[in-house]
């Protein structure tokens, strides 16, 4: 457990992990430096830092990506990785400084409920 109530980070990976019972790890970091503010695995084999800090790579090339092909009409909101058995989503919290990164089971968690609990708890992150 890398978290505390005190912070908005925190109390944002406390909800998660009471409401999605197929929940994997969870990790809410600085886009620019990867930096983790709050995490949390649910397995001895996860690590949402690490996860977090290469996720850091994949959110700044996709921004970079939007940029240098001008879609300028629409901004990066979430992305969805899919891992036999695992969804990781990332989604962008406070106009881009800072990504929510969560793995669930696939098979115990429905994916509309897992972006809707991240929505949720994202709004919340400061």
């Amino acid at each position: 457990m890398a978290y505390s109530d005190a912070t908005p980070a925190g109390r944002a990976v406390k909800g998660i992990i009471a409401d999605l019972p197929g929940l994997i790890a969870v990790a809410i970091a600085d886009t620019d430096s990867g930096m983790n503010l709050a995490s949390h695995s649910n397995s001895d084999h996860f690590s949402p830092d690490m996860a977090a800090a290469y996720n850091t790579q994949v959110v700044q090339h996709s921004l970079n990506a939007i940029n240098t092909l001008h879609m300028s009409n629409g901004t990066l909101e979430d992305m969805l990785i899919t891992v036999t058995g695992q969804y990781h989503l990332i989604k962008l919290i406070n106009d881009g400084a800072m990504f929510m990164y969560l793995a669930v089971n696939s098979l115990d968690t429905n994916l509309a409920i897992a972006r809707e609990v991240m929505r949720q708890h994202s709004a919340g992150v400061n």
